[in-house]
């Protein structure tokens, strides 16, 4: 497999891009006091600026657009989408907003992209109904995968750490089925992580936002579409190809979705009341630091990712790993609800634990 010099340039063009973007958005941020206050559920003791996500998406985009002039309908399709996704989470961190509207414009942006081709193919051969099931299913999809994603931003460093580790094997799937601009898309954005976390590994002195955070999870769910369903075209088993490398190069963010709903439905909260009882609440219950929470989780997604590609290769057999990655997906959720995040009261034990200082000194 060979990496065509546009992707090998994308990568330092996106790193150095992010970076000084970062930190000019750090400023503005304290500048205009865009700042995230210390709240009850102690994830962070100091205010913190928050418009990192416009320096990520700012960052890999113009790589992206300097090192390939020219892209397909559907790739720049996917820019674009994740464009609008961005200045949505921008105006939700600006102002935020209610659920209604923001699933909305998901659900016309994840219609955009069905509509040139970013679309599953699993029940095409049903006719018109199957097509059908295709397009709403997608559309959910990378819905829903983009809200679990923004869901994953609660901890410094966590979901750019993630993304980092994620993207080069939806990369190498890209590269190995032909779409090179869209490798050179998520290696911008892998560098462009990497760039990020130069200030937002822990303790972190400026956070994504939802704009980072929406816009990273679009990227991942719309190119593991994409990606997954050229991929396992050419495998024995397209279908069972296809949903187990979609859960794999996804696991993480399954997982914890799934932790969160559950542990939330067996203490009585309601499942969009934010808490600190994700996946890296409970690392962190268990001794680790946010630094380490963040490693295991990355490490975890990389590990996940090489799977996905093997399986979307057809070296290892699908239906076994789908079955294995299902088994040990449920136990982690199951294992996940007996580390103690909540009090005795319907709030987090975390934040019993943690006094938050008053608000307003700004973390440098």
């Amino acid at each position: 497999m060979i990496v065509p010099d546009s992707a090998l340039a994308a990568g330092p063009l996106a790193f150095i891009l992010v970076a000084l973007l970062t930190e000019a958005m750090r400023r503005v941020a304290i500048r205009h006091r865009l700042l995230d206050q210390p709240r009850a559920d102690g994830r962070h003791s100091h205010a913190t600026p928050y418009l990192g996500g416009v320096a990520i998406a700012s960052g890999t985009v113009g790589a992206f657009a300097i090192a390939t002039p020219a892209g397909d309908v559907q790739t720049l399709a996917i820019v674009g989408t994740a464009a609008v996704v961005c200045a949505l989470g921008l105006v939700d961190d600006l102002r935020p907003l209610s659920p209604a509207p923001r699933v909305m414009v998901e659900c016309l942006c994840a219609s955009a992209l069905v509509a040139v081709g970013v679309h599953a193919d699993v029940f095409a051969g049903a006719g018109t109904l199957g097509r059908g099931v295709d397009y709403v299913g997608t559309v959910a999809w990378i819905v829903i995968l983009t809200n679990s994603f923004n869901l994953l931003d609660n901890m410094d460093g966590a979901a750019a750490a993630i993304a980092l580790a994620t993207s080069p094997f939806l990369a190498l799937l890209a590269l190995a089925t032909g779409r090179l601009d869209l490798a050179v898309l998520l290696i911008a954005m892998a560098a462009g992580c990497a760039g990020f976390l130069v200030h937002n590994w822990a303790p972190a002195r400026i956070f994504m936002g939802d704009s980072g955070s929406l816009f990273l999870g679009w990227m991942l769910a719309a190119s593991a579409v994409l990606t997954c369903a050229a991929g396992s075209a050419a495998t024995l088993a397209p279908l069972t190809a296809a949903a187990c490398a979609l859960l794999l190069l996804t696991f993480v963010a399954v997982v914890d979705t799934c932790t969160v709903i559950v542990s939330r439905r067996r203490a009585g909260r309601r499942w969009t009341q934010g808490g600190a009882d994700h996946l890296a609440h409970r690392l962190q219950v268990l001794g680790l630091s946010p630094s380490s929470a963040a490693l295991v989780l990355s490490a975890t997604a990389a590990v996940m990712g090489i799977l996905g590609f093997v399986v979307i290769s057809g070296i290892v057999p699908a239906a076994g790993a789908l079955a294995v990655t299902a088994t040990v997906g449920v136990t982690l959720v199951a294992l996940a609800q007996r580390v103690k995040v909540y009090g005795p009261d319907p709030q987090p034990g975390i934040a019993d634990l943690q006094a938050a200082p008053a608000p307003g000194t700004v973390r440098q």
